[in-house]
């Protein structure tokens, strides 16, 4: 069965280093890609209403760059040399907000995975992750994303790097994009405890039980580290092992609480180097 990815793009540099990521990462699976823009309303609400409608003016303008755009980026993975006959890619271009329609897309097209850049053509050297990027991991559950910075490799990751505290238990579910994908990679999934402790109690060894069951197919590894917080903690250890993706599964007021708040973004370095794996729980 052929794979369906989402890659939204803005037409940034950053977005075409998410879509060679994606088909670096995808190269042995047959794979229908789809080439998203959303081209959105004015930010007056009002110019948007007068403007916007099908056939005026401003949207036909922004209709016609969008479809360009989109035709620019399909020339140019039909004709690069190393073109994947396993590959093959389709355009879409709507008008909407960005993240209703990548999720209109996502529902429409059966996607399996969004892959796309960490910032856009307004990026700012001050923020390392844009907003619609944290909008789309945050809002977007029904669908796993990689987020791909500008500054990662273009390679297939070899290590894994995912953070738990075991307080939560575990559904083979919500992991099991994790586990393909370390199975596709060849990868090692470290699955990295960070406590004030070493200690756990019962529940939460019932959750590294449950754990290990759903890791039993793929190599992985287990590793403490005590006394940090999240952020400097998943930083200190993805720099001193060279990991190549971090993973997490965004549970609602759990572990992380809001890991993809302002705040917590700009306290993990991480993000600038590694791609980001964020699942999600699917009761939330």
């Amino acid at each position: 069965m052929r794979r369906k990815i989402l890659l939204p793009t803005d037409f940034s540099k950053n977005a075409w280093h998410a879509i060679n990521y994606a088909l670096e990462l995808f190269k042995d699976d047959d794979c229908d890609f789809y080439l998203l823009n959303v081209f959105s309303i004015p930010n007056n609400i009002f110019e948007a209403l007068l403007n916007m409608e099908p056939g005026s003016e401003f949207y036909e303008m922004a209709k016609s760059k969008s479809e360009k755009g989109l035709g620019n980026h399909l020339d140019m993975l039909m004709l690069d040399e190393h073109s994947n006959p396993r590959h093959q890619f389709k355009s879409i271009a709507t008008f909407n907000n960005i993240i209703e329609g990548i999720k209109s897309i996502v529902d429409e097209k059966d996607i399996e995975m969004i892959v796309m850049g960490t910032k856009g053509e307004t990026r700012s050297r001050k923020t390392i992750f844009g907003s619609t990027a944290i909008f789309v991991m945050e809002k977007v559950r029904n669908c796993p994303v990689i987020v791909v910075p500008e500054k990662s490799k273009c390679t297939m990751p070899k290590e894994i790097v995912f953070p738990t505290n075991y307080k939560t238990n575990f559904k083979r579910r919500e992991l099991i994009y994790l586990t393909e994908i370390a199975k596709k990679c060849n990868a090692n999934i470290a699955v990295l405890h960070i406590s004030d402790n070493d200690y756990l109690d019962k529940q939460q060894k019932r959750n590294k039980e449950m754990l290990e069951e759903y890791l039993e197919d793929v190599s992985h590894s287990y590793h403490i580290l005590s006394n940090y917080s999240v952020e400097p903690a998943v930083n200190l250890f993805i720099e001193s092992r060279d990991s190549d993706m971090v993973a997490f599964i965004n549970k609602k007021h759990r572990f992380f609480g809001s890991i993809l708040t302002n705040a917590m973004v700009k306290g993990i370095s991480f993000h600038s180097k590694v791609p980001i794996l964020v699942m999600h729980d699917l009761i939330n």
